[in-house]
């Protein structure tokens, strides 16, 4: 007798539905077909031990599972509830004529229990685009498939309650859940508050200008000056998710496997990786690519603390990702790509030991060893980032002021107008979200500077050495002054501002 049921397989951030064949005939040998990896082979003896303690036989005949299309891999335990109801239907152990109907998945332990899976959000979104009535998955997971509307998701806990509700002996309620409500009251829901920060007024004002125009930082100052206390507090000003990017937020961590709770992602997400990271971890891959960290930045900030600490190589993946804004992974039968559209907020220490241009301390640092350590962050990567700020330490007056700093809460907004702004600007370009998109042709369109403006740029590029990127940069960061400031022509003020901007491009960090 020939069974079918309804997986579903993973691929970067996109489900494929997997059509899983079940015969049963005369043999003895069990086999799995269809390029399915070593732990679905191994499903077999998972499904023989749970079936015989939930009182079901496996067939003493030959099984043959094929999992088609035969082209994509299958990977990992997920398959083994499909699998082990197939040969139940096959076998003539369960009665029902509804499994067509709907995607299963869930890996079984022994005793026929189901342990949750990765990338449900992905599989329900696929489930309900191919006009499935329903998925049925582990309990754990049904929170986050329910995010998907117009899908009935059945969140059973073993194997046994999948048979029953099938055979009608089992009335479960699809999971619901009222995603816009969950949205609206869990948004902005940030612990760090730019109101904890005492002083540094010029960085704030850097970071207000990266958030308004999504641009990338970089802050170099000594150590204890507050550089990963402001950076972690830059989400709690960055814009709201809207509905599109948590969506797209969620499926990338539901891949991973990093939805703890399940549900709707409604932050913004702050990754803050280690610098002994592998470039794959950071960029993603792996024989079944992975969503790395950058991928997991997505619509939201990536934070590298001590920027040359990191290996070369590491940070040299990162250029394409920063400019085109997602991350291909190819391997010999497959090509992936991962969205990647971040913030990069880095940081780093002037010298090795931190105290080079050091208002009270000296730098014991010997000659062109600061360079050579400044040097450890390429060209190419530094001219990706558009603001390069420098934070000095607190002062005792500045620690102990009692006028209040300023909130996230009242940073917020100007940060949205501006944000406002652009959206109006770029409603003609769908890939176009903020001033640190554009490419160089919009630049030149959209960031026209009067003539005292281009005298000053030019003077700043000769003494600096600015590359032509470098120059985007400034243009960039200007408009986004502007769109702060509420004008539409950028004026030299803005510029100027924009052009202090880059101080690793200045001769006295030279050493």
């Amino acid at each position: 007798m020939l069974t079918k049921t309804f997986g579903s397989a993973v691929q970067g951030v996109n489900a494929y539905t997997i059509t899983i064949e079940v015969v049963v005939s005369a043999g003895t040998l069990f086999y799995v077909v269809g390029l399915p990896d070593n732990a679905i082979k191994e499903s077999q003896q998972r499904i023989e031990a749970a079936l015989k303690l939930r009182g079901y036989r496996m067939p003493r005949t030959k099984v043959v599972v094929n999992m088609a299309p035969a082209d994509i891999r299958k990977e990992g335990a997920a398959y083994d509830l499909p699998i082990a109801l197939g040969i139940l239907h096959a076998s003539q152990q369960l009665n029902t004529d509804r499994l067509h109907e709907y995607i299963i998945m869930g890996e079984m332990s022994l005793d026929g229990n189901l342990r949750p899976i990765r990338g449900v959000l992905p599989i329900a979104i696929q489930a309900r685009k191919e006009g499935f009535k329903g998925i049925i998955l582990p309990k754990e997971n049904a929170e986050e498939a329910a995010i998907v509307n117009n899908l009935d998701v059945i969140a059973v806990a073993s194997m046994q309650e999948a048979i029953d509700f099938f055979e009608g002996r089992l009335e479960i309620e699809p999971t619901k859940v009222d995603t816009r409500d969950l949205f609206l009251h869990a948004v902005n829901k940030y612990t760090a508050d730019f109101a904890d920060v005492q002083g540094q007024e010029n960085i704030k004002r850097a970071l207000e200008i990266a958030a308004a125009g999504g641009h990338n930082v970089i802050m170099i100052g000594p150590p204890g000056a507050g550089k990963t206390m402001l950076a972690k507090r830059l989400p709690s000003i960055l814009p709201p998710l809207s509905m599109q990017e948590a969506l797209e937020t969620t499926k990338i961590h539901s891949v991973a496997g990093k939805l703890a709770g399940g549900g709707l992602l409604s932050t913004r997400p702050f990754r803050a990786p280690h610098h002994t990271i592998s470039d794959v971890a950071l960029v993603g891959g792996g024989s079944n690519p992975q969503p790395g960290e950058i991928s997991l930045s997505h619509n939201g900030v990536l934070f590298l603390d001590e920027l040359p600490e990191f290996k070369r190589t590491v940070l040299e993946v990162m250029r394409q990702p920063l400019e085109e804004r997602r991350v291909t992974i190819s391997r010999a039968k497959v090509s992936i790509e991962f969205p990647a559209n971040f913030m990069l907020i880095a940081s780093m220490n002037p010298c090795p030991c931190g105290y080079y241009n050091h208002p009270e301390k000296e730098c014991v640092c010997g000659p062109g060893v600061v360079q050579k350590y400044l040097n450890k962050v390429s060209g190419p990567l530094l001219d990706r980032i558009d603001l390069h700020v420098e934070v000095t330490p607190v002062t005792f007056d500045q620690m102990t002021e009692t006028r209040k700093a300023e909130t996230s809460a009242e940073i917020q907004p100007r940060v949205d107008k501006a944000r406002q702004v652009q959206e109006m600007r770029f409603k003609d370009y769908p890939d176009v979200h903020s001033n640190a998109m554009m490419p160089p042709q919009m630049v030149k369109d959209l960031c026209e500077i009067n003539p005292a403006g281009r005298m000053l740029l030019k003077t700043a590029m000769e003494r600096l050495g600015l590359s032509a990127r470098a120059y985007d940069r400034i243009l960039k960061v200007a408009r986004t002054i502007a769109d702060l400031a509420g004008t539409e022509e950028i004026q030299i003020q803005h510029l100027a501002e924009a052009i202090q901007y880059r101080s690793l491009d200045r001769e006295g960090w030279a050493g």
